[in-house]
């Protein structure tokens, strides 16, 4: 396939978690709750994670920010549902390692590797990091 529909279609499959968010919203039984934002450019994001017995049962998120960071969230609390807390920890190495431009499992990463191309534009890694950062603060933090 030739770059230019790649990045098409990656552009694509994030504007659609953008304007289409999974797992936006609130859990109703106690959570833990991580609170987090990036003053370079406004993004606040609130995450929260239903943990039991080392397995992420649910997680969810609120908050306002770019394209990249919200897709991010969607993203990522799409991907490690379901997850032991290290298998998640380990997708988000993995998510730090492809914002600095290695190269990383792409099956491991699924819609994930749509956000690849913002490892060309350092001032926005810290919009695609946000979220995976609120997840680590909250797995530590349990």
């Amino acid at each position: 396939m030739a770059l230019n529909n790649l990045d098409t279609l990656y552009r694509q499959v994030i504007m659609d978690h953008y304007k289409n968010p999974r797992n936006r919203g609130t859990l109703e039984d106690e959570s833990i709750t991580v609170d987090m934002n990036n003053p370079t450019c406004g993004d606040r994001i609130q995450l929260q994670l239903d943990i039991e017995n080392g397995i992420v049962k649910d997680a969810k998120f609120q908050g306002e920010g770019c394209s990249i960071s919200m897709a991010s969230a969607s993203m990522m609390t799409q991907a490690i549902k379901g997850l032991e807390v290290e298998t998640a920890l380990k997708m988000s190495e993995s998510f730090s390692e492809m914002m600095l431009g290695e190269d990383v499992d792409s099956e491991e990463m699924g819609d994930i590797e749509a956000l690849q191309g913002v490892s060309k534009f350092p001032a926005r890694i810290k919009c695609a990091t946000l979220a995976w950062k609120a997840m680590e603060k909250g797995v530590h933090n349990e």
